[in-house]
C-alpha cells in the first residue's frame, strides 16, 4: 500500500494546535445545552457503536464522490447520502440523538440535508467559516437562512490530531461584531480550539459558529457523516425545493416526522400586542435550565 502523503501547500499549513481537552463523557444533559449554547459546541462520544459504523462505512464505500474545487484529496458524496445508504436514512432518526435533539429544540424537529465527507491523505484544512448565512448563499442556498439550526457530526474514524481534526473558535457564534459577519471566511485564529474525537461520536454546532479543520496529514483518510436539523418553526427566508415526494414514501415510519417539508415555517407577518391563550410558562427559555 502506498503510504506516502502528497504534500500540503505551505498556504495551508496551520502552525499551532490547541486540543480541547474536556471530557464530555462526564456531562449531564443541562450541562451539555449549556456548553452547546454558550461555547458553541459539544462533544457527545459513543453515540454509534462499532457495529453501526461498520455498517454505514460499507454502504458507503462505494458511492460517487467529488472534489472540492480547491483540492482532490477532500471529496464529498455526489448525492446526499441518505438517497443512497439505508443505514444513513435511519440515522436521521438514530434515537440517542433525537432525544438529545428533542431536550434541545423540542419534539417538532425538521432534518435539512445530509452530507458524507472522505478527507483523503494530503487533504489542506479547510478556511474557519459559518454555515449561517441568513440571506443564503451559492453554497448552502438557502438552507443556511434559517434562524435556529444545528449542524451534527458523526465521525467515523478517529480524530488524532494528524487526521484533519475538527477546528473551532468557542462563542464566535454569540458575537455582534462586524467580524463575525457569516459571509467572512478566516484561514485561522490565535483562540480557536481543535477536537480530537475517538470514534462513533458526534459533534454538535449551531450553524452561525466559526469552525473548520486541520489537514490530513496522516496516511488514512477520515470520513464523517453531518446533518442539518432545525426547529419547525425555524423556516428559510426564501423558498427552498421540496424533498423527492417517492423518496419520503420509501422512508421508515419512524424517520419520516423528521423529513418534513423544507419550507415548513412558524413564520408570521400579523401580530398582535395581546394574543389571546398567552402560556406562563416556556422551560426551554428558563434561565436555570443549565442548572438540572
Amino acid at each position: 500500500m502506498n503510504t506516502q502523503i502528497p504534500e500540503i501547500h505551505p498556504d495551508e499549513v496551520i502552525d499551532f494546535m490547541t486540543v480541547d481537552e474536556t471530557d464530555f463523557s462526564t456531562f449531564t444533559r443541562a450541562q451539555q445545552i449549556r456548553h452547546l449554547e454558550v461555547e458553541g459546541y459539544v462533544v457527545l462520544p459513543d453515540m454509534l457503536d462499532t457495529d453501526h459504523i461498520a455498517r454505514l462505512k460499507a454502504e458507503l464505500a462505494d458511492v460517487e464522490i467529488k472534489s472540492k474545487p480547491y483540492s482532490e484529496h477532500l471529496t464529498m458524496g455526489a448525492q446526499q447520502p441518505q438517497f443512497v445508504s439505508r443505514a444513513v436514512t435511519e440515522l436521521i432518526a438514530h434515537p440517542p440523538m433525537v432525544d438529545f435533539l428533542t431536550d434541545l429544540m423540542g419534539p417538532d424537529i425538521v432534518f435539512t440535508r445530509g452530507f458524507f465527507q472522505r478527507t483523503k491523505a494530503g487533504s489542506p484544512g479547510i478556511s474557519m467559516h459559518t454555515d449561517g448565512q441568513p440571506f443564503g448563499s451559492s453554497i448552502f442556498d438557502y438552507e443556511g437562512s434559517s434562524p435556529k439550526m444545528v449542524r451534527v457530526l458523526y465521525y467515523l474514524d478517529d480524530l488524532i490530531p494528524e487526521r484533519a481534526p475538527f477546528r473551532l473558535i468557542p462563542r464566535s457564534h454569540l458575537s455582534f461584531h462586524a467580524q463575525a459577519n457569516p459571509y467572512v471566511r478566516y484561514k485561522s485564529h490565535p483562540e480557536e480550539i481543535t477536537l480530537c474525537t475517538k470514534t462513533g461520536s458526534a459533534v454538535l454546532i449551531p450553524i452561525n459558529l466559526f469552525h473548520g479543520t486541520h489537514p490530513n496529514t496522516d496516511p488514512s483518510p477520515r470520513e464523517l457523516i453531518q446533518f442539518g436539523y432545525r426547529p419547525a418553526w425555524a423556516g428559510p427566508v426564501q423558498p427552498m425545493d421540496e424533498w423527492d415526494e417517492e423518496w419520503v414514501a420509501s422512508l421508515p415510519d419512524h424517520v419520516k416526522p423528521f423529513v418534513q417539508s423544507l419550507n415548513t415555517t412558524g413564520g408570521v407577518w400579523g401580530l398582535e400586542h395581546k394574543p389571546k391563550g398567552m402560556t406562563t410558562e416556556a422551560p426551554g427559555i428558563n434561565p436555570s435550565r443549565w442548572d438540572s
